[in-house]
């Protein structure tokens, strides 16, 4: 495709330079002006003649680089006064200049910029002989349009691939897509040492042992590393009961022996390991004992699972003024509130988030997330829109809990064996958690 390079007119451009300084030259000047000028010519004539090779000059620039120069090289420096009319008029340099300027536009107007090859021409032909500037290094040159689809994993996408001997490749569908963006979300690495994140309301039998569980469930099947859950209720808590029991030491061995554990084996002696890879840390089934739990023995415990684990959970205890909590709160790096579906239930978890705002954890209340959980009673007649466009208001995102039997019944929970819905739900939960983290 050829392309035309417009004439500017030459005195444009002598109107652009600077008025000639006066010039009171010796008399050799004009002898070694005339040479400079052959020079540039000549200079001038060969870059013209070999325009029509060069594919990676950009025409335009030729005559504005060549006048930069040309105007470099004649203006002449003042010897006089400079306040003499006379030698502010047309001197011999800025004539040089235009009578130059005339030449190298009657030259470039009759250049075949036709004979110049083309950008396809330069991808299915002999790559050029001469050096290309980076500025020909384009994107769309480069980069490949055609993206290959990954091979499907799983479902009917999987099986038209394996029968039609790989030659129809729809690619993954997009609830594939949506499970493995949730998995890349819940997955990704923390830094900075372990991450607390307790889950706590001020109302009992709401689902905050569930969500806990949900929650540590859904991150240790997709997390590379190690995630915890810490029964942290001041009174007989149930999280263990959740899980099928691998040991019979609780929280309060772990806090007597705290000193005789040296290695992560050590502390594997003192937890319930389920199947998903989430290690469970049981409170003392005796109410007497589990009374003693309090702020230091948190501590301890968080001490010793700060070395192993890069996540902890903490099942808090119904209310939020016991010692265990200012502990818990301390060295929380998210957090999770749990709502009923009931009007009583949600006023109570926002009272929740006004008593943490009013005791300065307000910037952890603005990173949070509420679980509302729809299985408890009187959830079918609420809007639960308004419930959860009020948290909207106050923290960074709601999750619904629907209502499972498996959840419902208050023991063994199997994640692989929960409906779909349930599952989902907890991995929204665990990658919005992991997102504030």
């Amino acid at each position: 495709m050829s392309t035309e390079t417009p004439k500017t007119p030459a005195k444009k451009l002598a109107a652009k330079k600077p008025a000639a300084k006066k010039s009171t030259a010796k008399a050799t000047a004009p002898v070694e002006t005339a040479e400079r000028i052959s020079e540039v010519s000549v200079a001038t004539e060969l870059t013209v003649e070999q325009a029509p090779e060069v594919s990676n000059i950009s025409l335009p620039a030729i005559p504005l680089n060549l006048m930069a120069r040309t105007s470099e090289d004649f203006d002449e420096p003042s010897y006089g006064n400079d306040n003499n009319p006379s030698a502010q008029a047309g001197t011999p340099a800025e004539a040089v200049v235009s009578e130059i300027a005339d030449i190298v536009y009657g030259e470039i107007d009759t250049v075949d910029t036709g004979s110049l090859p083309t950008r396809r021409d330069r991808l299915s032909g002999e790559p050029s002989g001469k050096p290309e500037p980076v500025a020909m290094l384009t994107p769309e040159r480069v980069l490949d349009a055609k993206k290959k689809r990954d091979k499907p994993t799983e479902g009917w996408n999987k099986f038209v691939y394996n029968v039609t001997f790989h030659a129809v490749n729809l690619g993954d569908s997009p609830q594939t897509r949506h499970r493995k963006a949730l998995d890349t979300s819940i997955g990704r690495p923390l830094t900075g040492g372990t991450k607390f994140v307790p889950v706590l309301t001020r109302k009992g039998g709401v689902g905050k042992t569930t969500t806990t569980t949900l929650l540590g469930m859904a991150m240790a099947l997709v997390r590379e590393d190690r995630v915890l859950a810490i029964d942290a209720n001041p009174d007989r808590g149930t999280l263990a009961e959740r899980f099928n029991k691998t040991t019979e030491k609780t929280v309060r061995d772990l806090v007597s022996n705290a000193a005789k554990i040296l290695t992560f084996n050590d502390f594997s002696e003192y937890v319930n390991r389920d199947k998903t890879r989430l290690d469970v840390l049981a409170s003392d089934t005796d109410p007497f004992l589990s009374e003693a739990f309090g702020a230091n023995d948190y501590n301890i415990v968080a001490d010793l699972a700060s070395r192993y684990y890069s996540v902890a959970l903490t099942d808090c205890g119904t209310g939020i003024i016991h010692s265990v909590m200012s502990a818990t709160l301390q060295r929380a790096d998210g957090l999770v509130i749990v709502s009923g579906g009931s009007f009583d239930e949600a006023r109570l978890a926002s009272e929740t988030l006004t008593w943490l705002e009013s005791n300065g954890y307000g910037e952890l209340v603005k990173n949070s997330i509420v679980a509302i959980n729809t299985a408890t009673q009187g959830t079918n007649l609420i809007k639960l829109r308004e419930i959860e466009d009020h948290f909207k208001s106050r923290v960074r995102e709601t999750v619904r809990v629907p209502y499972d039997a498996m959840l419902a019944a208050g023991s063994y929970i199997d994640f692989k064996k929960l409906k779909p819905e349930t599952q989902e739900a907890a991995r929204q939960l665990a990658s919005l958690v992991v997102d504030g983290l």
